[in-house]
């Protein structure tokens, strides 16, 4: 299975989210969580936030994982 992974900014996320399967989040937007899920309930988007180790690593294959993980 290919995945495509885009990098936005908060302020784009609307324009992005007809677009998405999944919404990773910064850590530093983890207060935004719960309206971002509210935002997608209706668009069968999973939203998580990315732990602070992965994102100050840049650590692209765990949040694939992450990723895999939310799929169940």
């Amino acid at each position: 299975e290919q995945v495509t992974v885009k990098a936005a900014s908060e302020s784009q996320i609307d324009e992005r989210i007809n677009e998405i399967d999944y919404l990773l989040i910064g850590p530093h937007l983890a207060y935004m969580l719960d309206d971002l899920k509210q935002k997608v309930a209706d668009k069968n988007v999973l939203v998580s936030i990315i732990p602070q180790a992965t994102y100050g690593t840049l650590n692209g294959e765990k949040a694939l994982d992450l990723i895999l993980t939310m799929e169940g």
